[in-house]
């Protein structure tokens, strides 16, 4: 009874409110999996109430035993939240709701690469021996979009030559939420885009391509996400550095935090919601700090 409430559910999601593609699969996975849970306990024990917690309760127990770790778990509770929401609606679907537990889980700081090695990224010594094409230009200047403006991978990939104001240094992008920001690309950037856009410009005029985004694959189309991913790795691993596009990201939100940018400023180029979720890269600055302390202080109790 439950599955063509929720199909409705996640389509008003998508249509409505404007939640990412991800998210909505995420979700999708998660409650479907625990319908299938629910309509099993309900087979086996006819007589049950619909609304049992302990339902719940066995279910979670079931999927930590599972190995699924904590964060997933919030997650599906999360989804659960806004779907019992959305059935609390209507009266026929009044059975079905119970209130939710809460689940504490511990937070794990994100990945970052120092200052030097970031800097070693833009110097061209990359392994690469393909230097003077198209597909290295192409990499090249997607890493350092994603370093310099701190984009995730939906957003690098969304970009059209119509988002680039090349007289300011600006690029108007679209976040999740559809919500739409514009953030710096900075000089040195700007410069590599330009030499990049000369390079896309022949490459285009021989695959006769007339493609509106700014990065695109070897068939002169848009890249996918997936892509990305594969063009910051394999980028990384010609300087020995191991990252991906959430890496850069990060990097770029912790280095400004530590060279005294205000917490707000990055809040908004990032494109976060919340100013907690920023937040969390002060606790990745306090702890590098923590570590230099302990490796350099004399009192530190560390090692000289």
């Amino acid at each position: 009874m439950l599955r063509p409430a929720l199909a409705s559910w996640l389509k008003e999601l998508s249509d409505q409110q404007h939640r990412s593609r991800n998210t909505i699969a995420a979700y999708r996975r998660d409650l479907e999996r625990w319908l299938d849970w629910l309509e099993k306990q309900h087979q086996e024990l006819p007589s049950s109430k619909k609304n049992d917690p302990l339902f719940l309760r066995m279910f979670l127990r079931k999927r930590q035993q599972d190995g699924v770790s904590n964060r997933s778990l919030a997650r599906l509770l999360s989804a659960l939240s806004g779907f019992q929401k959305y059935l609390s609606r209507s009266a026929r679907y009044r059975e079905y709701l119970f209130a939710l537990p809460q689940i504490k889980f511990g937070s794990t700081l994100p990945d970052f690469l120092s200052q030097t090695d970031t800097a070693r990224l833009f110097e061209h010594g990359n392994a690469r021996e393909d230097k003077r094409s198209y597909a290295y230009r192409r990499d090249f200047i997607t890493v350092a979009l994603l370093y310099v403006t701190g984009l995730r991978r939906e957003e690098i990939a969304s970009i059209q030559l119509s988002d680039i104001d090349r007289a300011k240094g600006m690029i108007t992008v679209v976040g999740k939420g559809n919500k739409q920001r514009v953030v710096p690309i900075g000089e040195q950037t700007a410069s590599d885009l330009d030499d990049y856009l000369l390079s896309r410009e022949s490459f285009c005029s021989r695959m006769e391509s007339q493609s509106p985004f700014l990065l695109l694959n070897n068939r002169g189309d848009r890249l996918t996400v997936r892509t990305i991913n594969r063009i910051v790795k394999k980028f990384g691993a010609g300087e020995g550095v191991s990252m991906t596009p959430h890496t850069l990201r990060h990097s770029f939100a912790t280095h400004l935090l530590e060279n005294g940018a205000d917490l707000m400023l990055i809040k908004e180029i990032l494109g976060h919601a919340s100013l907690s979720t920023t937040q969390k890269y002060t606790h990745v600055t306090a702890e590098t700090m923590k570590r230099v302390y302990a490796r350099s202080h004399p009192r530190s109790g560390g090692k000289s």
